[in-house]
């Protein structure tokens, strides 16, 4: 049957800010080869090790702040030598002022669905699931915990009174806890999973009951407040921190606001398990630019304006649409999916600045982070975080760099 998934790994499945996902391979082979900036001065090659740091649990946020933008701002100036606390330590509601006349800032507008599934076997035992996605309505891939004990054949019913007469039945084990499944009745997956499905906690957040899943309040706050398109599994954290209001304001300053969309997938759950960098594989995400929003950037470069990135997902589809451009000036309108993977010594092509959470140590958003920040200047400021009591991961405080 396949290798099963245990409940570690669907935790692991479930957790919003470790590894990623795949692309084409050509745009692997770019990303993982482009050097520059602060990074090409590292010793080669970047390990897992760099990425280590020591987290107190206590730090990790377990609610998010009574106000989305009362969270607060680390604010890293690259500019300076090493990072500076002068004048570091801000409040996410200080952003406005701190962007300029010109500045295009770039949100990605995914919106997460309730994917997180509890069902029950014909014996009464339960069973924790992930969907994945829908290739046809009716026909889902999802991850079950405890794949060893589930037959071909088998119907499991949701766990929870909204059923509606909802069950999935097991077609096929594809291996590593993923299955195909037939879902009656054949219904547009968002509908089903409105009934049947949960929003996705990561689980460092504790959560009371029997599954300890995401409670009303969660529903709301782990959900950005300019989500539009379905699709992703887990919250592009670092927009959770911006109101209406907010960037309303941030619009009367000059600066100009554009979306991107890329569906946060179970790659971007994967933990690096490979000690170099380079051999780390990445799963795919979909990821998609409009026309408006590529006029935007391209807009933004031509007026020396700096383009300015909202959380690490941001980043993935700006700088694997500079990829595509293959060193064309314009950023074209391109949708797809992208396995991109930026660590030291990446040369950032489009983003020119980083808003995003404090992230868990060996994990490739963090190396992210340090190819834009610089290594050392990044490790820096996350001592700094850290005996300053910032608050980390999805309901966490934020880091600007500038």
């Amino acid at each position: 049957m396949g290798h099963e998934a245990s409940p570690r790994e669907l935790d692991a499945a479930l957790l919003t800010v470790v590894g990623f996902t795949g692309i084409s391979p050509g745009m692997t082979n770019q990303s993982k080869s482009s050097v520059g900036g602060e990074g090409s001065r590292l010793r080669e090659p970047f390990t897992l090790s760099d990425l280590d740091f020591d987290l107190p649990e206590r730090l990790i946020a377990q609610a998010p702040p009574a106000n989305r933008e009362d969270a607060r701002l680390l604010v890293v100036d690259r500019s300076a030598d090493g990072f500076s606390t002068a004048r570091a330590d801000r409040g996410v509601s200080d952003l406005p002022e701190l962007l300029r006349s010109g500045d295009l800032l770039v949100l990605n507008d995914t919106r997460v669905i309730p994917a997180k599934l509890s069902l029950v076997r014909k014996t009464g035992g339960r069973v924790r699931g992930l969907f994945l996605e829908a290739v046809e309505p009716g026909r889902w891939r999802v991850m079950l915990e405890g794949s060893r004990r589930l037959r071909v054949g088998e119907r499991l019913i949701p766990a929870n009174e909204n059923a509606d007469g909802i069950s999935i039945e097991l077609v096929e084990s594809i291996g590593m806890g993923h299955w195909w499944v037939s879902v009656d009745p054949v219904r547009p997956a968002e509908e089903t999973l409105a009934k049947i499905g949960t929003t996705p906690l990561p689980p460092y957040i504790k959560r009371a009951g029997v599954d300890r899943g995401a409670d009303a309040d969660d529903q709301q706050r782990y959900q950005t407040v300019y989500a539009k398109n379905a699709g992703a599994v887990a919250a592009p954290t670092a927009g959770l921190h911006f109101t209406d209001a907010m960037l309303e304001e941030i619009r009367t300053r000059g600066v100009e606001i554009a979306f991107v969309t890329l569906h946060v997938g179970l790659g971007t759950f994967k933990p690096i398990d490979v000690d170099v960098l380079h051999d780390h594989t990445m799963h795919s995400e979909r990821y998609e630019i409009s026309e408006a929003t590529a006029h935007a950037i391209n807009a933004c470069k031509a007026r020396s304006g700096r383009v300015i990135a909202v959380g690490t997902t941001s980043v993935r589809v700006l700088e694997t649409a500079a990829q595509q451009a293959d060193g064309e000036k314009q950023i074209q309108p391109t949708r797809g999916s992208t396995d991109i993977f930026i660590y030291p010594p990446y040369r950032y092509r489009v983003v020119d600045a980083l808003l995003t959470n404090f992230h868990l140590p060996r994990s490739t958003l963090l190396a992210l982070v340090m190819a834009i920040g610089g290594v050392d200047r990044v490790r820096q400021a996350y001592r700094h975080a850290v005996a300053s009591e910032y608050r980390f991961f999805s309901y966490g405080d934020a880091m600007l760099i500038l």
